[in-house]
């Protein structure tokens, strides 16, 4: 989140770790604006902060010429950010999964050739996970963003970007502790899968206010976790990030041997 209070430090700290995977993660709502206020009036608040009103700002991407100007100029300059920081885009996303809206879509993969990109996050979750529980509430919503992930899908193919079979994270997003990545991974699909958690020393409404049933501490337990450790490396899985995986499917191609 490149216009987000802490994104400096987390450019700085990543430029010390050269085997961390960065992403861009596209902020069009609930999130700090990167453009001034004045620029973007459709967007942001007079704070510089984005409504959580996701619907309806669909509908207005979808029909409202102005507010998709603001938009695309919204994108690009987060863009424009992202390599300001130095960093290697290894992929990128949007906030809530706002990508799944076509028109974001297409101002995201239009923009992002300018910038390299050549692989995007697919929310693709299996329905046993995120029904599991008797979270059939979620296993609904899963069910009903089959149709608009397919078509993501496909655009991406038609545009040559790369993106993961499965995720896992989105209906338990900010409950993906210890037991849960044990459950993933002892059931990981075959295919690219992406596992996202959102881990931090503390929890609650201190990260976010929108976060505050969130236990971050126990996100981050849970990626330190041994046990976790010890089935990722019994499983026998390669790990890494988008670009490791096209660096992979490139020595495939070639005849290559990989390490």
């Amino acid at each position: 989140m490149v216009g987000a209070p802490a994104a400096e430090d987390a450019i700085r700290r990543a430029r010390k770790l050269p085997q961390l995977r960065v992403g861009l993660h596209l902020v069009l709502t609930d999130g700090r604006a990167m453009l001034a206020p004045d620029l973007i009036p459709a967007l942001a608040d007079a704070a510089g902060r984005m409504n959580n009103f996701m619907f309806t700002d669909a509908v207005r991407f979808a029909l409202n010429p102005s507010v998709r100007r603001q938009l695309e100029a919204e994108i690009r300059a987060q863009f424009v950010e992202f390599a300001r920081s130095g960093l290697a885009l290894d992929h990128v996303n949007a906030h809530r999964h706002f990508h799944l809206h076509p028109v974001v879509l297409e101002m995201l993969l239009r923009i992002g050739k300018e910038f390299g990109v050549c692989a995007v996050r697919a929310p693709d979750e299996p329905l046993w996970f995120a029904a599991q529980g008797g979270a059939w509430l979620s296993g609904v919503g899963a069910a009903l963003l089959t149709p608009w992930i397919r078509l993501m899908k496909r655009r991406l193919r038609r545009a040559r970007v790369s993106y993961n079979d499965h995720i896992f994270g989105v209906a338990a997003s900010g409950a993906m502790d210890e037991a849960r990545m044990l459950e993933i991974v002892k059931r990981l699909p075959a295919g690219v899968t992406e596992i996202y958690l959102h881990p931090a020393v503390q929890s609650g409404k201190i990260i976010a206010a929108s976060m505050g049933q969130y236990r971050h501490a126990d996100e981050l337990a849970a990626l330190l976790s041994p046990r976790v450790r010890s089935a990722i490396d019994s499983a026998g899985v390669s790990r890494g990030g988008f670009g490791d995986l096209l660096r992979i499917c490139s020595q495939t191609q070639s005849g290559e041997s990989i390490p």
